[in-house]
């Protein structure tokens, strides 16, 4: 009787496709892994006005063959969901693309000279009032390991131009005296709240700023036209074609930068479903009626709604900043314990509890309860940047205080980054639904993870370090964000490290083999956080983040089945073609 009823649907179903108008586009001879929940594999595919209207096998999608459907033979490559970047900075990453760079190398002090110089003398018109903006500086993996670069190293370059220099984590910024003389910072100059201005023996100034200090100086730079804005919109949305990506969150963004997006969408050249997060920096926290309401501002702005086939704009999500990063030389992530001190000699070193844990949380208990409840009820998604134990523990306490009134995934917070989390606090992501959002490529071996914590964690907590298999392990929905700039934009790397928690091969024998004892993901795992689950991050699991009939045809055709070859060799995945709503924007070689 069961085969009977069986045979009856699989009729019916034959008869529906027979009876459908022919699709736009089909897709056959491939070999599709749709991430649906029965991770089933197909061969063909339909696509009609941007969806997905057939997945199965080729036999039954020639039925929906007309004398105007474009036939794609696959010739047997990969097809998958596009990727979804679920925390990155694309315009300061296209921005970043156009200006001086330092590419995130590992450089001496005279090798930083060098470059930094080249780049003054490519500009000899420059006026001595125009400042020299140089990015992508990687301060942690300065040579030799340890040593801290000063105004004093930028001071000997031949220019008597302001010069600033952003550390690729986003969260430290060195200027030349110069500079400091520009934006007025000297020794009575006080730290802002959730920043500091790093000081020498004698209170002076070193050139270094952390966190929210960093506005003291960017204040003085003129900001991007709406022109260069316009140009990195592009430059990133290409990069993005490249990867695969489909949809992405900007992760800190001011109006100008969804402005520059909506530039791009005017002109028909939005190839990524773009979600934006404004910022609430932590002096807003008191009056968190003001601040909530500068986000509904910016929402009725530029927010357009529901999604739809062709790629629009989204203001679902807000930004808070609850601490800076873990990773030396800056130490500003917020931690439950201290962090270690060195009380021995370099040649003898003696490495025991200090009595700084950074900062504390950059949001008050009270004021981030608060203030997270108010977002709710508005509608938004709190997006909080927790580096250290001690801020995702608050982060987590925060979630779980809103989900009191809101206990339903209406509202989905994400923590991001999560580089130390205490063991006792990894069930509670998943009981209040509390998405990580993890970048995979800081799980290797690295100078900033090996070259830079391994002490200063001391031992117990270094083993915990970028804790992914562990949260996997708990039963945390895992999402994914490259937060590019702060690296390059390699998504498949990060996803080869997330399940190999190894460096390139190139990266040196210092930094061989495995980031600690954490298991990492599965193949499977690291997948579905960089698609379905960061899809449902941002309120698209609906219609993205697999490949299923009636969502939007957002998918790749990759090179070579990631799950199918060894761990090490997914990082050399390639992207053949990138299709987001049906159109394909991104066609390889």
């Amino acid at each position: 009787m069961r085969s009977f009823f069986v045979t009856l649907i699989g009729v019916g179903l034959l008869a529906h496709i027979a009876m459908a108008a022919p699709a736009d586009e089909v897709y056959r001879n491939g070999a599709m892994h749709t991430l649906d929940a029965q991770d089933s594999i197909a061969s063909a595919m339909a696509v009609t006005a941007g969806k997905i209207v057939y997945v199965g096998d080729d036999a039954g999608i020639a039925a929906l063959v007309g004398p105007k459907t474009k036939i794609n033979d696959l010739g047997g490559k990969t097809v998958m969901p596009g990727l979804v970047d679920g925390h990155m900075h694309p315009l300061s990453g296209g921005l970043s693309l156009l200006k001086c760079s330092l590419h995130y190398d590992a450089l001496t002090i005279p090798e930083l000279q060098t470059r930094i110089q080249a780049c003054l003398d490519k500009t000899p018109k420059a006026k001595a009032d125009q400042w020299l903006e140089v990015v992508d500086w990687f301060q942690e993996a300065m040579l030799p390991t340890g040593i801290k670069a000063t105004h004093a190293a930028l001071d000997s370059l031949k220019t008597a131009r302001p010069i600033i220099v952003r550390s690729s984590f986003g969260h430290s910024t060195l200027l030349n005296q110069r500079g400091l003389d520009v934006a007025k910072i000297g020794a009575a100059t006080q730290s802002p709240l959730g920043g500091e201005i790093a000081r020498d023996e004698k209170g002076r100034p070193t050139g270094i700023l952390e966190d929210t200090a960093q506005a003291l100086a960017a204040a003085k730079l003129p900001p991007p036209t709406a022109a260069q804005n316009l140009a990195a919109a592009k430059a990133a949305l290409e990069a993005m074609r490249q990867q695969g990506i489909t949809s992405f969150l900007d992760a800190v963004a001011p109006p100008d930068d969804i402005a520059a997006f909506a530039a791009v969408q005017k002109q028909g050249q939005l190839t990524a479903r773009a979600h934006f997060a404004p910022l609430i920096l932590p002096a807003e926290g008191p009056d968190s009626d003001r601040a909530v309401a500068r986000m509904v501002a910016i929402r009725r702005q530029f927010d357009q709604g529901a999604l739809t086939a062709e790629p629009s704009i989204t203001v679902r999500n807000v930004k808070l900043f609850l601490d800076g990063v873990i990773a030396g030389p800056a130490f500003t992530g917020a931690m439950l314990a201290p962090y270690w001190v060195n009380n021995g000699s370099e040649s003898a070193p003696e490495w025991t509890p200090g009595s700084s844990s950074g900062p504390a949380v950059y949001f008050p208990p009270e004021i981030l309860k608060g203030l997270l409840l108010k977002l709710a009820e508005a509608g938004f998604d709190p997006h909080l940047h927790a580096d250290g134990d001690g801020a995702v523990h608050a982060a987590l306490d925060a979630i779980e205080a809103m989900r009191v009134t809101f206990p339903t995934d209406d509202i989905r917070p994400a923590i991001a980054h999560d580089e130390i989390v205490d063991p006792a606090d990894y069930p509670r992501f998943a009981k209040l639904n509390a998405l990580p959002v993890l970048s995979f490529q800081w799980e290797k071996p690295a100078p900033d993870t090996i070259g830079g914590l391994k002490e200063p964690l001391g031992p117990a907590r270094f083993a915990l370090l970028e804790p992914a298999g562990r949260l996997a392990a708990a039963g945390v929905r895992i999402a994914y964000g490259s937060d590019w700039p702060v690296d390059p934009l390699n998504e498949w790397f990060a996803v080869k490290v997330g399940v190999t928690r190894t460096n390139a091969p190139d990266a040196g024998p210092a930094f061989a083999g495995r980031l600690g004892d954490d298991p990492g993901l599965t193949v499977a795992t690291a997948i579905r956080a960089i698609t379905a689950n960061a899809a449902y991050e941002l309120h698209e699991d609906s219609v993205t983040g697999t490949l299923e009939t009636g969502k939007f045809a957002d998918f790749i055709v990759i090179d070579r089945d990631p799950w199918t070859i060894p761990g090490e060799e997914i990082a050399a995945v390639k992207v053949l073609r990138t299709v987001v709503g049906g159109r394909t924007v991104y066609q390889g070689g």
